[in-house]
C-alpha cells in the first residue's frame, strides 16, 4: 500500500526519498526491520493474551528431559509469524505481482488451516486436533492453486537467450540494452537442476513419449511436483518444530538463501553475469524473503531455550508452505532436498523409524527401534544432550547447507 502511496506522490510532485520505494533493497530492508518490530513489540502482547486465554500446550510425557516444564506453556504463537509477514507485504510490495499474490495465498491458506489444528487441540480438547486427512486436503489444494497459476499464468515467464551476448566491457547501459535485445521472456517450465552442465530441466520432456506437442502437457508433471514439494516441506517444518527454536532458526536461515535467490534471479544483470535463469518480476520475492526471515527472528526472541511461546501447527505448516513456494517460484525446488535438509532427515527419521518398527513387529513378533526416539532431535534428547545444544548444532548444518545450495549457482 505504501508502495502506490509513495510512487503515486513521486509522480505528482516529486516528493524528496519518494524515489526509495523503487529500489527493492530498500524495500526489503524495511520489510525485514518492521517485521522485527512487529515480533518484538505485539509478539509480547500476544503471548499475554494467549496466557489470559489459557492457550496452553498439552503435553504428552515421553521421557524427555524438561518436557512436563513445559506444560501451559501458550500455543499457537505462529500468530505472530503470520503478522510480521503479511503486514510489511502489504506495505511494501507490489500486490500486483502475480508471485506476491502466490505468496500471501499460501501464507494464509496454510495459516488457516494450522489455526483451525491448534484451535480443535486447544479450546475442543481433541488431542488429535484436525483429522489429517484434511489437513492433506488443504495442502494438495493449494500445492493446486500453486502449480496451476504458475504453469499457466501468462505473467509467469523466463528469460531464454536468442543471440550472442554483449562482450563483458560494454558499459552498464550498454550491455542492459544487450540483454535485452539478445533475450526473450517466454512462459516455460524450466527450473533450475544442481550440478549437471546446463544447470536446466525442463518437466515436459518427461512427457516427450506424448510425441508432437508434448511441451503443452508439462502441467502433468509440474502441477503435483508443486503438490508433493508443498505437502512435503510444510509437514517437514511441523515435525522439526519439536524443541525450542529449531524450527523457527532452520526456517530463517533457509528463507536467507532463498532471499540471495530471488535477489539474484530478479535482476537480469546479475542473473546474465552468473549465468543463471532470469525470471521477471521475481524481485518482489526479495522483500517477502526479507519480512519472512524477519519474522522468524523476531519470534526466535520469545522461542528460543526456554521458550515463553510455541508456533503451533498455525506457524509451522503456513513456514513449511511458504519456503516450498517461495522456491517453486524462483524455479529452486530441485534443489530444497539440499536446503531444506534438516526438515527432509527429520521426514526420513520418522519414516524409518515407523517402517523399521512395523517390519520388525511382523518379522520377529517384536518391534525394534533404529532410533532411541523420532524425529530425529529427540534422539539426541534420549542421548543426552541439551535442547540448546541440539538446536544450535542443527542451526550449523542448516548454515552449511543454505551455503552449499547457494554454491551451486556455480557449481556445473
Amino acid at each position: 500500500m505504501l508502495y502506490y502511496l509513495f510512487e503515486y506522490l513521486d509522480k505528482l510532485i516529486d516528493l524528496p526519498g519518494a524515489g526509495l520505494f523503487r529500489f527493492i533493497s530498500f524495500r526489503a530492508a524495511m520489510a525485514l526491520l518492521l517485521s522485527l518490530l512487529i515480533s518484538a513489540v505485539f509478539g509480547k502482547r500476544l503471548i499475554s493474551v494467549l496466557r489470559r486465554k489459557q492457550v496452553g500446550e498439552t503435553v504428552r510425557d515421553l521421557g524427555l528431559q524438561g518436557q512436563i516444564e513445559k506444560a501451559g506453556t501458550p500455543t499457537m504463537g505462529g500468530l505472530i509469524i503470520l503478522g510480521a509477514i503479511l503486514v510489511p507485504v502489504l506495505l511494501f510490495t507490489d500486490l500486483k505481482n502475480v508471485y506476491i499474490l502466490l505468496m500471501i495465498a499460501t501464507t494464509v491458506w496454510l495459516g488457516f488451516i494450522g489455526f483451525l489444528d491448534d484451535y480443535i487441540k486447544v479450546f475442543k480438547k481433541n488431542k488429535e486436533g484436525l483429522a489429517g486427512r484434511f489437513k492433506i486436503v488443504g495442502q494438495v489444494g493449494i500445492g493446486l492453486l500453486v502449480g496451476s497459476v504458475l504453469y499457466f499464468h501468462p505473467d509467469v515467464t523466463m528469460r531464454r537467450k536468442i543471440m550472442a551476448q554483449e562482450p563483458r566491457h560494454a558499459p552498464m547501459t550498454t550491455q542492459m540494452e544487450q540483454i535485452e535485445q539478445n533475450y526473450v521472456d517466454v512462459n516455460t517450465q524450466v527450473t533450475t537442476i544442481p550440478f549437471v552442465k546446463n544447470h536446466e530441466f525442463n518437466y515436459s520432456k518427461i512427457v516427450s513419449f506424448l510425441g508432437e506437442g508434448y511441451e503443452n502437457y508439462g502441467w502433468i508433471i509440474f502441477i503435483p511436483v508443486c503438490i508433493f514439494i508443498i505437502t512435503a516441506v510444510s509437514n517437514g517444518a511441523n515435525i522439526t518444530d519439536g524443541i525450542d527454536g529449531l524450527a523457527t532458526g532452520t526456517s530463517a536461515i533457509i528463507g536467507t538463501a532463498l532471499g540471495i535467490f530471488a535477489y539474484v534471479s530478479g535482476n537480469s544483470i546479475f542473473a546474465n553475469y552468473l549465468n543463471v535463469m532470469y525470471i521477471p518480476n521475481s524481485g518482489e520475492l526479495v522483500i517477502f524473503s526479507a519480512a519472512f526471515v524477519g519474522a522468524c527472528i523476531g519470534f526466535l526472541w520469545y522461542n528460543a531455550y526456554p521458550a515463553q511461546v510455541f508456533m503451533g501447527d498455525t506457524g509451522s505448516l503456513a513456514i513449511g508452505g511458504i519456503i516450498a513456494t517461495l522456491a517453486i517460484c524462483i524455479r529452486k525446488e530441485l534443489l530444497i532436498p539440499i536446503l531444506c535438509g534438516i526438515f527432509l532427515v527429520e521426514n526420513l527419521s520418522v519414516m524409518m523409524q515407523v517402517y523399521y518398527f512395523k517390519y520388525t513387529k511382523k518379522k520377529y513378533g517384536e518391534g525394534r527401534r533404529i532410533f532411541r526416539m523420532s524425529p530425529l532431535h529427540h534422539h539426541y534428547q534420549k542421548l543426552g544432550y541439551q535442547e540448546s545444544k541440539i538446536v544450535t548444532r542443527f542451526w550449523i548444518v542448516g548454515i552449511g547447507l543454505a551455503v552449499l545450495t547457494i554454491i551451486t549457482l556455480k557449481l556445473r
